[in-house]
Order: structure tokens, then C-alpha cells, then sequence
């Protein structure tokens, strides 16, 4: 081995020397002046006092860039000075860790920036949104890329934040391995220890008093405003550690079955008939507003006859939701569960979080019991905000997702599927349940942003005005005409619902208003938080209107049915006038989503459901080969545009034509091979499984004869021979023929259509990638976790 190493040391003598030579003529390091190591003893001697200044500038910086305006930081700092200088501590906090190390200056510049870039990016979403930038919307990066239809930031942000977090992290790298380090006495134990108090014990009591005096909120019933109020720092870290719900005072087994007892000794049965119940549908409207609430604005006509006939002769009200702008999955969350956002952490998204790790008692769990089907229809993609997964802890039974429809029809700017497609989506999900009442649940898409501030309606059907300037007043036109649509949607849907000739009620609200900077001032009803929502129904109920909030949407529409199940929603039904109404509610959400569930007995009454995706199979029937363009046509049933072939189970590129017709290449099947379909969302997840398989039998290829040594009839075998040729020569001119027709029909499907990159990234045509699917994974559920 020393012989080894010797023999390696001679050899990298040569290089070594010229090394040497090398750093003889670079420019050497000029040794620094007494006066720059006073400078720096005097800066590491006051390093903490230098520490809280950085801090107090780097707030500043924050909220400018927050608030995108320096005049608006500073009236923040002079209006909340403690609150502003609580940010500071917690940025003074995060800037000891530098003590840790010897490259303090490095790491000062890391932490800065760190923080600079976080207030960026809340700086970037707040001029596209009105929800500030929380913790949980880290969870929600893989949706927010996929969905290239809402642009939160411009190609040109993105191109400039990149571009300088790239130069932020060279420069850095530059400076640990060439920058100054720190020559001085680091104290190994007291230092870590002062640190470790300061984070761990010293903010956790400041927070505590400050927050007792009123100084800082616990909890923000407008996160917007909350940030407004006491600062992005402290309301993003809040984000951050306050996540989850926090155990109520007085949660124990006995207060939770006290509760219990009041809300059996108040409820009444459930009066509706078994087997005749009413269907009951509800449609979450996206970012649907009533455009007579806003104060400023004017119309041509009445852009939403449909909703004002609905609002007119049917029970409607006010509807208090947990969002503004956006955040849609929270609105549903509390509409679906009948629980409150507001004992949830800042910012948070229990699709993203608790739902991640447990099932929960949902309307659609509560109806399952008296004999409902349940089932979800919606124009967007299935894993958006996981809802995939979502919906399998809340116990529905289907979902038909935007992977499972043939839409057609796209918003004028090709951002979103318009909602026509949801009538016969709903329909279908309700006819695929004989003898059984049914629960839908349908989410539009057609109302949602981004609203273009350029004019793209040459002539619409609504003129409008009012708005502070052109660009608004086109984005107000553009949003006008597309819920005027949207109401063209409520219309014929509740004429095709009518036309089962069953009893249905239908419920629609508004999960939000649009982001359009409104403010309370510009609402007739005062409050930026306040939707509306309306009801059908062909049963004859009286009108009933009531102002609600999100959580009690659903008890007050079953309680007009005469349908009293579940344990959030009796709860809604009989204790809303009671004192201790929000605590009860409290005490109730917290031990089904966290505590020990004393409401169940412990037990897990409501597990999980086998959600399956769509209603209806998607099959192969059959295979044929079309020599003239190299293509194998595949026939079969249900097939969209997310549809699959599959070559002894590996996915091979496809091409979509009609919902019984998708080809693909020759080159990619031999003979012999099993020829299957399913149905893929984002990432090449499996969403539904085809039925049925075939065998590609090439017919120009001739089977061998058992008995090689026999002579055949060769005359027979010729006239056989060209019989087969002249059939096969008419089938392929037939082929040729329907190939045509279906390419053209394709065509001009596709010349109207714009898909989200999510969908396109599993309908790349003759262009994807091949890869393998693993056909058992046939569970979304299953498949959603490895997904997220």
C-alpha cells in the first residue's frame, strides 16, 4: 500500500508543480489594515444590537414588497409599531442561528434573503389574489404548477425571481468558499443554549403577551386583514406552527357526551320515506357573485335572470364564507363536513393536511345511511387540491372528474371548461343508481379567474361600466359574461333535473367572490366575506330564507327536507340558539378530526370509501388495422381524451378521435399482443381501469399448418385467398373512410380547446412517452398518497 501511495505521489508531482505556478502569478490577497479589524471587532462586539437593526429594515423591506408600496409600509409601522417590532424579534430570532457557525456573514445574507424572498412571493400572489401566501400553500405547489390556466405569476415574474435566486445562490456559494470567516472565540455551550431559550422559550411568551394585549390576534377571521394588521412575518410563521386544530379547554369524554345528549334530546327523526327520498344536489358556483351586490357597477340588462327568478320563489340568504378571492377547497370543506376553518391554524387547507391522515363524517357518509348514493361532478382535474383523496375520506361513493368527460367548449381566453358539460355529468351520475335516491355534488369552474384586463368580448351579451378604469372595467365585462353563462348553466340544469320527474332539491351558492380587490365598502351586503345562495325544488317546500354561514348550508337544507342525520349537522339543526353553540361546535370538530372520537365510541364509524372515478366503465371491444396510415384503431365505449391503450400492460402513445374510437402507431403492437385501456390522470395515475381485453391477431401474418408435410388444396387455398384480399380491401376503404370522418371531427374539437398542462402532461398524443402503469394500483385513493 506504501508502495502504492508513493507511486501515486510521483506521478501527481508534475501536476502539483504546475498548480504551484499557476497560483504564483493570480493576483494575490492583499492582507487587510488595522483599521478594517477594528471595524470588524467593533461589528461583532454590538453584533446583536446590529442584528435587530437588520431586522427592523428587513421588515420594511417585507411589507413593501407585501404591500407592493413604501407609503402603505410605513403607515403600517406607524400605526402597529409593537406589532412591527414583534416581526423584528422573530426575524432577530431566526438571524442568531448565525452564532452556529463560522461563516456568519454568509449566513446573514442567507437568512436576509430567505425572508426577502418569501415576501416576494406573497408580494407576486397578493396582486393576483386576495389570500395572503401561507405555509399550506407549499403543500399546494404541485397544483398551482399544474394549473398554468390561473397565472399567479407572469412569465416574466417568474423568468426575474428565477434568474435572481439563481445569482443569489452563486453569489453565495462564491462568498462560503471565498468570503470572510469568523477568527473569533465561538462558545459552544452557552451559545447554542442562548439561541435554543431565545426560539424556544423567550418568542413562545412574548408571543403569549403580546397576543394577551391585544397587540398581535390569535386567530384572523380575515387572513388578509390579519396580515394587513400585524405583518407578514408574523402572520406567515403563525401559518407555519399554529397548523392543525388546538385542543379546547374543556374537551373530555363527558363534555363531548353532554353534548351528544342535548343535541338526541332536541333532534327529531328523519321523516322522509325509505326508498323516496328526495334527490338533493348542490353546485358550488366558483367565484359566483350577484353583480347588483357590487355598489359601483352597471349592466345592460340583468346578466343572472335565472339565479333572480330562483332567489324570488324559493328559500336563499346570505352565505358567510371562510375565503375571499380564493381558497375554494375550504368554502366546500365546511359545506361538505358541517365544520368551521375558523379552529384551523392560518391559512390552512384540511385537504391538504388532516384529510392526508384521517377520515372524516361528511354529508355524503350521513345520506349513505339512509340509502343514498353519493357522488361528486366536477370540470377540473381529479387531484386538484387532492380532492381525489378528499372525497375518499369523506365517503362518497363516485367522482367524474375532468380525466372522464369529452369537453368541448372552453372559456373565451381558453382558461376553463364552460359548465354546460356539468348537466348531463350530473344527470349521468344520477341515472347510473337505480332505485336509489341520490346525493351530487357539482363544482363549476366557469366564473373562475385570472379575468383578462385587455377587452377580448367583441360583442357581448352584457355591456358594462362603472369600474375604476378601462382594464377594470374589462375584467368586470369579461367575469359579467361569464357567470351570465354560468346562469344559462343553472337554468338548464334544473330543466333536465325536472324532467326525471323524481323529487330533487337543488342548492347553489358561491364559494367566493371573484378576485377583484373588492372591498367591504364596495358590497351592498358590507362584507367581503358574504356570498349568496338559492334552492330549487319541484316538492312544494315553502321559502324559507335564512342568512347562514358555509357550515350550516347543508343542515338547513336537510332540515327542510325532513332529513335529520349525522352528528355535525344535527348538531347545526338544533343548537345554533344555544350560548354555548361555537364551543359545542368546537369541542364536536376537534374529537372527530383529532381527539379520541368519544362521539363514535371510539370507533371508526365512518372509514374511508372506495372511490370509484366516473359512473360509467370505460371497455374495449375490439381492434383493427389500418395499413394505409400505419395506425391500429381501437373500438370500444366512454373513452375520453385522457384514455389510454395499453400493450401487454404499458402505456403506449395515443391518439384520441371519439369516445369509441383512439388509434395508435403499428409500430407499437406485434402479434399476439393483449390490447387493454384506462383512464389516466396527472402523473400517468391511474383513475379508472378499462374492462375487457383483446388480442391483436395480424392478419397478414398466416398461422402455420399443424402438419407441415402436407400438401394443401392449392386451389382452394388461392380462391380462399383472394376472397380474404377483396374483404379486407373493402374493410380498410371502410376504415380509411371512418378514419377520416373521426380525424376531421377530432380536428375541429381540438381547434376550440385549450387544456390546463396538467391534462395535457397525460395527452401528449403521438408525442408521449411510453412507460408502464401498474394495472392493479386500481384504488384512487391509494394511488393519490404516492402522488402528493
Amino acid at each position: 500500500m506504501k508502495k502504492l501511495f508513493n507511486n501515486l505521489k510521483e506521478k501527481l508531482a508534475p501536476l502539483s508543480g504546475k498548480l504551484q505556478s499557476l497560483k504564483s502569478i493570480l493576483p494575490q490577497k492583499k492582507p487587510h489594515s488595522e483599521k478594517y479589524y477594528k471595524r470588524i471587532a467593533f461589528l461583532n462586539k454590538y453584533s446583536l444590537i446590529f442584528h435587530f437593526l437588520l431586522a427592523c429594515l428587513l421588515i420594511l423591506v417585507v411589507e413593501t414588497i407585501s404591500r407592493r408600496d413604501f407609503v402603505s409600509a410605513m403607515t403600517f409601522i406607524s400605526n402597529h409599531t409593537l406589532a412591527f417590532l414583534y416581526n423584528a424579534l422573530i426575524i432577530f430570532a431566526s438571524l442568531s442561528l448565525v452564532y452556529l457557525t463560522k461563516y456568519r456573514t454568509q449566513m446573514r445574507i442567507l437568512i436576509s434573503g430567505l425572508w426577502i424572498f418569501l415576501g416576494t412571493v406573497n408580494g407576486l400572489i397578493l396582486s393576483n389574489r386576495v389570500t395572503p401566501f401561507s405555509y399550506t400553500d407549499l403543500k399546494c405547489l404541485p397544483d398551482l404548477f399544474a394549473m398554468q390556466n390561473t397565472n399567479y405569476f407572469t412569465a416574466e415574474e417568474a423568468t426575474v425571481v428565477v434568474s435572481v435566486v439563481v445569482a443569489f445562490f452563486v453569489i453565495l456559494g462564491l462568498l462560503f468558499a471565498k468570503g470572510p470567516r469568523y477568527q473569533g472565540k465561538r462558545h459552544t455551550v452557552l451559545g447554542p443554549i442562548s439561541i435554543a431559550a431565545l426560539i424556544l422559550i423567550g418568542l413562545p411568551i412574548t408571543t403569549q403577551a403580546a397576543q394577551s394585549s391585544n397587540i398581535l390576534a390569535s386567530y384572523f377571521a380575515n387572513i388578509a386583514q390579519g396580515y394587513s394588521d400585524y405583518g407578514f412575518v408574523y402572520g406567515f410563521s403563525t401559518s407555519v406552527v399554529g397548523r392543525g386544530m388546538d385542543k379546547p379547554e374543556d374537551y373530555s369524554e363527558e363534555t363531548v357526551d353532554a353534548i351528544n345528549t342535548l343535541v338526541d334530546s332536541a333532534s327529531s327523526p328523519t321523516t322522509v320515506s325509505a326508498g323516496s327520498e328526495p334527490n338533493i344536489i348542490c353546485v358550488l358556483l366558483e367565484s359566483f357573485c350577484d353583480p347588483y351586490e357590487v355598489n359601483f357597477l352597471n349592466m345592460s340588462e340583468d346578466p343572472i335572470p335565472n339565479f333572480h327568478n330562483l332567489e324570488a320563489n324559493y328559500s336563499t340568504g346570505y352565505l358567510t364564507v371562510p375565503v375571499v378571492g380564493a381558497g375554494t377547497a375550504n368554502t366546500e370543506f365546511e359545506v361538505l363536513t358541517g365544520m368551521s376553518m375558523q379552529y384551523f391554524g392560518t391559512g390552512e387547507y384540511p385537504y391538504k393536511t388532516i384529510l392526508k391522515q384521517t377520515d372524516c363524517e361528511s354529508i355524503a357518509d350521513d345520506l349513505s345511511q339512509i340509502g343514498y348514493g353519493t357522488h361528486v361532478v366536477h370540470n377540473n382535474t381529479a387531484t386538484f387540491y387532492s380532492r381525489n383523496n378528499a372525497f375518499s375520506m369523506m365517503g362518497f361513493d363516485t367522482f367524474t372528474s375532468k380525466e372522464c368527460m369529452n369537453i368541448s367548449q372552453y372559456t373565451p381566453n381558453g382558461n376553463w371548461p364552460t359548465d354546460d358539460v356539468l348537466v348531463q355529468e350530473t344527470v349521468k351520475a344520477m341515472n347510473a343508481t337505480e332505485n336509489q335516491s341520490d346525493f351530487v355534488y357539482t363544482i363549476t369552474v366557469e366564473g373562475h379567474g385570472d379575468y383578462p384586463t385587455e377587452k377580448i368580448l367583441e360583442n357581448p351579451d352584457i355591456l358594462v361600466s362603472g369600474a375604476a378604469d378601462e382594464a377594470s372595467n374589462n375584467q368586470w365585462e369579461y367575469y359579467v359574461n361569464m357567470i351570465h353563462q354560468v346562469d344559462d348553466f343553472i337554468g338548464d340544469l334544473i330543466t333536465a333535473v325536472d324532467r326525471r320527474g323524481e323529487d330533487t332539491i337543488i342548492v347553489f351558492f358561491g364559494d367566493h367572490l371573484p378576485t377583484m380587490g373588492l372591498t367591504d365598502a364596495d358590497m351592498k351586503s358590507g362584507d367581503i366575506f358574504k356570498t349568496k345562495y338559492i334552492t330549487w325544488n319541484n316538492m312544494g317546500l315553502a321559502k324559507k330564507d335564512a342568512d347562514l354561514t358555509a357550515y350550516q348550508l347543508l343542515a338547513h337544507i336537510t332540515d327542510q327536507a325532513g332529513i335529520h342525520e349525522g352528528t355535525m349537522f344535527r348538531y347545526h339543526q338544533t343548537q345554533t340558539a344555544s350560548e354555548t353553540y361555537l364551543s359545542g361546535l368546537e369541542d364536536l370538530q376537534y374529537d372527530l378530526l383529532y381527539g379520541k372520537r368519544y362521539t363514535y365510541g371510539g370507533e371508526d364509524r365512518y372509514p374511508a370509501s372506495d372511490l370509484v372515478m366516473d359512473v360509467e366503465d370505460v371497455t374495449v371491444s375490439s381492434v383493427r388495422k389500418n395499413t394505409s396510415n400505419n395506425t391500429l384503431t381501437v373500438y370500444g365505449a366512454n373513452f375520453t381524451k385522457n384514455t389510454k391503450i395499453f400493450v401487454n400492460g404499458n402505456k403506449v402513445p395515443t391518439t384520441f378521435l371519439t369516445s369509441n374510437l383512439i388509434t395508435t402507431s403499428l409500430d407499437n403492437v406485434q402479434n399476439g399482443d393483449t390490447i387493454t385501456v384506462n383512464i389516466l390522470g396527472s402523473k400517468s395515475l391511474l383513475l379508472r381501469a378499462g374492462t375487457g381485453e383483446v388480442v391483436y391477431e395480424d392478419p397478414d401474418i398466416v398461422p402455420e399448418t399443424e402438419d407441415p408435410t402436407e400438401i394443401p388444396d392449392t386451389s382452394a387455398t388461392e380462391m380462399k385467398n383472394t376472397e380474404t384480399e377483396s374483404s379486407e380491401m373493402k374493410s380498410s376503404e371502410t376504415e380509411s373512410s371512418e378514419m377520416k370522418s373521426s380525424e376531421t371531427e377530432s380536428s375541429e374539437m381540438k381547434n376550440s380547446e385549450t387544456e390546463s398542462s396538467e391534462t395535457e402532461s397525460s395527452e401528449t398524443g403521438s408525442s408521449e412517452t411510453t412507460s408502464k402503469a401498474d394495472s392493479s394500483a386500481v384504488t384512487s385513493r391509494a394511488a393519490s398518497d404516492t402522488n402528493n
